[in-house]
Formats: C-alpha cells, structure tokens, sequence
C-alpha cells in the first residue's frame, strides 16, 4: 500500500522522465491512496499547464490505478500543520513543502505508508518513498 503525491500524477500525465517507473509501481500497488487536497492541486496544475478536459482526463487515470481519494480529517490537518512548522516554505528546512504537498504528507504519515513522489522537496523528510532503493 502506498500514498501518492501530486507530483507523481503530473509527472505520468505530462509524460516526464519518471512516468514509467510511476505508472508500474502503481499498477502493481495493492492500494493506492491520495488525499482530496492533492487531487485539487491535480487539477489546478494541470488545467493550467494543459487546459482542456481536466477533471475526466485525470478521474480516468486515477481509476486506472485504482487511487482510492481520502477526505482530509482533523488528524490529517494536525500532521500538515506540524509538518508545516517543520518542513514547510519558509521555515528554513531544506525540504520546503508548499500547502499541496502537505497534504499528501498527512496523508501518508497518518497511514504510516511510503509516498510516491517526485523530487528532493519530501527526501527531506521523515517520509518514507515508494520508490525502490
């Protein structure tokens, strides 16, 4: 089981470098998860890098992997505001994480399960990756 960040999404949609290795790791996911706060950022990007259909261009993808999409609760806002104070944007960590990718950090720090991600922003961490070693 894994969580999944926007970045993965964006990196598979827009055909990046990683978009193999992202679309087999979720492929023979046993579950895959992603919070409802990453898929708007999803869409957000997205739609302003490619405009056009954007909410099915991804509802389709994200059922091809089988990415079950979880509400934010109170716990999961808990963890993004102490991971904010942490590893956020301006906080001086090296890490960085902006408010999108706070969710996704909640997300998978409340299930306790390895995150797909692309970049060095969630390396910076205490999260586990998805990606093989």
């Amino acid at each position: 089981m894994i969580c999944v960040d926007t970045s993965a999404i964006l990196a598979i949609l827009f055909d990046e470098p990683e978009c193999a290795a992202f679309d087999e790791i979720l492929y023979t996911a046993e579950r895959a998860f992603m919070s409802s706060g990453s898929l708007v950022e999803v869409r957000m990007v997205f739609h302003r890098k490619a405009g056009g259909a954007v909410a099915e261009d991804i509802a389709r993808l994200l059922d091809a992997y089988r990415v079950e999409i979880v509400p934010i609760d109170q716990a999961q806002a808990d963890i993004a505001h102490q991971a904010f104070m942490q590893f956020g944007k301006g906080n001086g960590h090296p890490a960085q994480l902006n408010f999108g990718d706070l969710f996704s950090y909640a997300l998978a720090r409340s299930r306790d399960l390895p995150l797909l991600f692309k970049g060095e922003d969630f390396a910076a961490t205490d999260i586990k990756s998805a990606l093989p070693s």
